[in-house]
């Protein structure tokens, strides 16, 4: 059996460690001076607390993040994935919409085209946009954060000629189930995150998929010589991040029952990097942990509900948060913690030595 000592040290030194130490320490403060923010009650047979809303809110970036960890793990980078949520959206609001009509002398709320053909049709053209950026970084040679950043600029200007520059609103109430919507008691975005998790989680640790994708991060010349058909896993991967995307996007447009082409998605890519970042995922590639950056997304989640719960005003919102998320990483940093503990060690060991000798 092991020693506990043992099993401490081992934790410590996981990659997990940092990022559960960083979301106990967004949750303790939120236990200390965040009232009811872990009171959760049941209305209408549904689990409701903050809790459960961070979860729920953050559930499109943790679909993100899922998708950005393997491009990362690459050493990749994609920039583009707010813009095709905001396609996403676009093509599911467009194709759905909502209208009245007359059916046998009954007034009814009918879609322009049935849910699940404007679901597949979203997700279809977020992978074709994923797969897009793979061809450009893969095949074409670009580099990573120029070939994304093409279809940042661009993207947003594709979702508004599809919502014809206007906010597109849907009457639909059967498609406000995927944001909005619960299954037994819990928020259905949970399910949907869950799902895309485990599939992944499936692939990339039960399958040889895994090794490959941080054999190309790590060394991708010596994974060609290898036999590692490079450009094929670094393409897939890629449309895989437009994939989640893509039902990331379907989550928002279900959210706020409307596609806005402009505004959805707006900046979330960063916050999708800095959810891989947190998660003790290296931006130089290699290996990586999914569940890691899922505990990023939730601490990023976290601090911005509680900045919201706590008062904050509005326009020092984004100044607080990122003045959280320094801190954060700078406690995650090897370096920073050797000197300030260095430092704090030698500052004990002098004032030690100063008792002594009074």
């Amino acid at each position: 059996m092991k020693n506990p000592a043992d099993i401490w040290k081992g934790f410590k030194d996981s990659r997990l460690f940092w990022p559960l130490a960083a979301l106990g320490i967004v949750l303790l403060f939120n236990l200390i001076f965040t009232k009811d923010f872990f009171v959760m009650e049941i209305k209408d047979g549904h689990l409701y607390g903050v809790i459960i809303d961070i979860i729920n809110r953050g559930a499109p970036l943790m679909l993100l993040s899922i998708g950005m960890t393997l491009v990362i793990a690459t050493k990749g980078i994609d920039i583009s994935v707010g813009s095709v949520i905001a396609i996403s959206g676009a093509v599911a609001a467009s194709l759905i919409g909502g209208k009245l009509e007359y059916v046998d002398g009954v007034q009814k709320l009918v879609t322009l085209v049935p849910m699940p053909i404007a679901i597949l049709a979203a997700l279809f053209v977020a992978t074709v946009l994923g797969a897009w950026n793979g061809l450009l970084v893969a095949r074409v040679g670009i580099q990573p954060i120029v070939a994304t950043l093409i279809l940042l600029v661009a993207g947003r200007g594709i979702a508004q000629l599809i919502t014809q520059g206007q906010i597109i609103t849907i009457y639909y109430n059967p498609f406000k189930f995927i944001g909005g919507g619960y299954l037994l008691g819990f928020p259905f975005t949970m399910f949907i995150v869950a799902v895309v998790f485990a599939a992944t989680i499936y692939l990339v640790r039960k399958t040889a998929l895994g090794l490959f994708i941080e054999s190309i991060g790590i060394n991708p010349v010596a994974s060609r010589f290898a036999g590692i058909n490079v450009s094929k896993y670094i393409f897939s991967v890629y449309a895989f991040s437009g994939l989640c995307a893509g039902i990331a996007g379907l989550i928002v447009c279900s959210n706020v029952s409307s596609a806005d082409g402009n505004n959805a998605g707006l900046f979330i890519e960063l916050d999708a990097i800095l959810a891989v970042a947190l998660g003790g995922n290296s931006l130089d590639g290699g290996k990586f942990s999914l569940v890691g950056s899922l505990l990023g997304a939730l601490v990023i989640q976290s601090i911005t509900t509680t900045i919201y719960a706590t008062g904050v005003p509005p326009e020092i919102t984004l100044v607080v948060k990122a003045l959280v998320v320094i801190l954060i990483c700078l406690l995650q940093s090897a370096n920073f913690r050797a000197v300030v503990f260095a430092k704090w060690g030698q500052n004990r060991g002098i004032a030690h030595e100063s008792t002594i000798a009074k």
